[in-house]
């Protein structure tokens, strides 16, 4: 089996950070947003990987080559973002007769994945949502298996949304049906949607089942992001190295901190994450993601968000910055 993990978006709403950062590679919980994906496929012994880029695509393939250098990894460009279902066919000629598990690059979520794996039908992830008007909907039978698809629907007939797991046997089947709503230019919102791909093969006869996850953590914007940040942080139980000594500081766990961080006079936690070599001193941080090589002097950061090589000095605020910015707030 193949993994394909669609990473070519802008990330627009996590803006500034994803104008020289892809959102993919943001710190999450210790890791980044793409490494809890491909660790938790890789655990079950998915080996071949095939990712799909597009924006800021050279940074994605770097850090993959270096951190994953033992799996068989494939890099294809998406130039033209029209989609994930436009996304997933430029995969077909590696792909082949494999079978594939298709996780979109900002999922992060909860389920029993042996079980997906071992299933005999194609499945489908999904969770209840309070309006599904913005995903993917799916309508199920008693026994779980899909009726209809439908992508981003005006009126919802179900509450169970996609979230951007699928496991697909039938991949032949999957790249006929992409190829025929390519040729008739059927759009979703103008994406060729992936939704739409699977919708074809329900009706051409493919069974198609439903898993439902725990967990859906949302990586999509900045309040999200903290959200799914604490929580992962809980569940792992952050990251500090046993040999890191931080003069006349506090860590409240839950904390993650990279390597070579210099500390010191600062309250870190609860729930913090700081990228690596990153300065803090006479600083108070909590609910907040830092990114690698930046400094913080002097300054109090509640539920923000900190891009790397950033400089801040100052007083109590709430921030929202990208990478490569100095800030004097005194």
């Amino acid at each position: 089996m193949k993994a394909i993990i669609p990473v070519a978006g802008a990330g627009t709403k996590l803006r500034p950070h994803t104008y020289s950062q892809p959102k993919a590679l943001i710190p999450l919980a210790g890791k980044t947003i793409l490494s809890i994906i491909v660790d938790q496929l890789h655990e079950v012994g998915i080996n071949d990987f095939i990712f799909i880029v597009g924006y800021l695509g050279q940074k994605i393939q770097d850090y993959v080559k270096v951190k994953y250098p033992h799996l068989n990894c494939h890099f294809v460009y998406q130039n033209e973002r029209y989609g994930t279902g436009h996304a997933i066919d430029l995969t077909k000629e590696i792909v082949g007769n494999d079978e594939v598990f298709i996780v979109l690059g900002d999922t992060i979520a909860e389920y029993d994945l042996a079980n997906v794996l071992n299933a005999p039908y194609s499945m489908v992830g999904v969770k209840k949502v309070d309006d599904p008007r913005n995903f993917g909907v799916a309508e199920i039978d008693e026994e779980g298996f899909i009726s209809r698809l439908v992508e981003k629907p005006a009126i919802p007939k179900s509450n169970l949304a996609l979230v951007g797991i699928y496991k697909i046997k039938e991949t032949d089947f999957l790249f006929t049906c992409l190829k025929k709503i390519i040729e008739k230019g059927d759009r979703t919102k103008q994406d060729l949607s992936l939704t739409d791909a699977l919708e074809c093969m329900i009706q051409s006869g493919a069974k198609i089942k439903s898993f439902k996850v725990q967990n859906w953590f949302d990586c999509g914007k900045k309040e999200t992001l903290l959200e799914s940040n604490a929580t992962l942080l809980k569940k792992f139980g952050g990251k500090i190295l046993e040999q890191d000594k931080f003069e006349n500081t506090i860590i409240i766990p839950p904390v993650s901190i990279g390597e070579g961080c210099d500390i010191k006079n600062s309250v870190i936690g609860p729930n913090v994450t700081i990228g690596d070599s990153t300065v803090l001193n006479y600083t108070i941080v909590k609910d907040s993601i830092i990114g690698s090589f930046s400094k913080l002097f002097d300054v109090v950061l509640d539920d923000s968000l900190i891009g790397s090589d950033t400089g801040i000095k100052g007083e109590t605020r709430s921030l929202n910055i990208g990478d490569n910015t100095d800030i004097d707030l005194g």
